[in-house]
């Protein structure tokens, strides 16, 4: 019976997903946009210096334990570092790049040309 919830919420999940979605919205004027735009375009300098410094944070964080095992010079015990300190650095790295991405993403959908259609300027 387990296996057979997995599957159906595996399909549901699948529909989903493929399904186009009917009630989204197109322009910066159709309703509910404009206050969308308008925070993209106060704090759009601010998205952006946080999108750069997650994705340095990111970069850092994995850098760091790779150098520690670089200039540490001896054989490592993966199984013993991974339970110590490689989830922590693991979440902290997908934290750090999954808040740019969608910074990114948010910037990418309301500037010039994006599906948001704001004129947005950021170095304001």
């Amino acid at each position: 019976m387990k296996k057979l919830i997995y599957k159906l919420n595996f399909a549901i999940v699948g529909i989903m997903a493929s399904s186009r979605v009917m009630a989204a919205g197109g322009a910066a004027s159709s309703k509910g946009m404009e206050g969308i735009c308008t925070l993209a375009n106060e704090f759009g300098y601010i998205f952006n210096l946080m999108r750069t410094l997650a994705f340095i944070g990111a970069g850092i964080s994995i850098a760091g334990w790779a150098w520690g095992y670089i200039s540490g010079g001896k054989a490592v015990d993966i199984t013993k570092e991974v339970k110590e300190k490689g989830f922590g650095m693991l979440l902290g790295f997908i934290l750090l790049f999954s808040i740019g991405t969608v910074l990114q993403i948010f910037m990418q959908m309301a500037g010039e040309g994006g599906s948001l259609g704001c004129e947005v300027n950021i170095f304001k």
